[in-house]
């Protein structure tokens, strides 16, 4: 994928880098994603854009069998648009589709995870221009969450996914205690051993699943619990909202 992408954008000086729970050893096949982020020198071109965009779907018809390609997600657009925050062409590949937009949202969880954990997979290191995000930015996007968390909650659905805002609260709370960032897995274990979760029995379930997600993700059991947890998950971002104001 990288040796794709940066033949496409060979007149551009791509920069690739690789973020997210590959990153940070939590990788989990079947519920992960693999999130990278490429920036260019200069503005990604209209043809480009183009080539870029259904990307993903050309390599896996020319590999069937690799279970990789539709995992890819992501942007692509100019340093400088990134840096600044500003419009710019932007490829965006999501779970949703993909598109060319002129933006891309870049939270302060993923700008953290991009600096401490990156991976640098082509072209020159550039981290050392990105300014780290403030404890300040990290509480305004767990608030962001939060309102996410209850506008969608109610409705959990009979999916591997809806076990994952359990996982997603315990990682909000470990970074407004520690103001450091962690894995999915990882949060939930911390959240567990901390006693910080109501429903501790449904966040062992969620960790369960999403240590093997292969073995769960058809089991009609498993899909069953998933649609019956929105009151646990509800309950838990209370708690994530009085931590939320507790830190100040």
């Amino acid at each position: 994928m990288t040796a794709r992408i940066a033949e496409i954008l060979a007149g551009n000086d791509p920069l690739i880098y690789l973020t997210g729970s590959v990153t940070l050893g939590d990788f989990r096949p079947g519920w992960s994603d693999i999130d990278i982020l490429v920036l260019t020198r200069k503005e990604i071109t209209d043809d480009q854009a183009g080539k870029l965009v259904g990307l993903r779907q050309e390599m896996l018809e020319s590999e069937p069998d690799c279970p990789y390609y539709r995992s890819f997600e992501g942007g692509m657009l100019t340093l400088d648009a990134f840096i600044n925050k500003t419009p710019d062409r932007v490829v965006y590949w999501g779970t949703s589709g993909q598109r060319v937009t002129d933006r891309y949202r870049f939270d302060s969880f993923s700008q953290k995870e991009l600096i401490e954990n990156g991976v640098l997979l082509y072209g020159e290191e550039v981290r050392g221009r990105m300014a780290a995000p403030t404890y300040g930015e990290l509480k305004a996007d767990v608030a962001s969450f939060l309102d996410s968390v209850r506008g969608a909650a109610g409705m959990t659905g009979k999916t591997l996914y809806s076990l994952g805002w359990m996982l997603d609260i315990s990682r909000c709370l470990y970074t407004l205690r520690t103001g450091g960032i962690i894995a999915k897995t990882a949060a939930g274990e911390w959240a567990l051993k901390e006693n910080v979760c109501p429903t501790p029995e449904t966040l062992e379930y969620a960790l369960r699943v999403r240590r093997a997600p292969l073995e769960y993700k058809d089991d009609p059991a498993v899909l069953e619990f998933a649609g019956t947890i929105s009151g646990d998950v509800l309950l838990y971002a209370d708690a994530l909202a009085k931590e939320l104001t507790a830190s100040g």
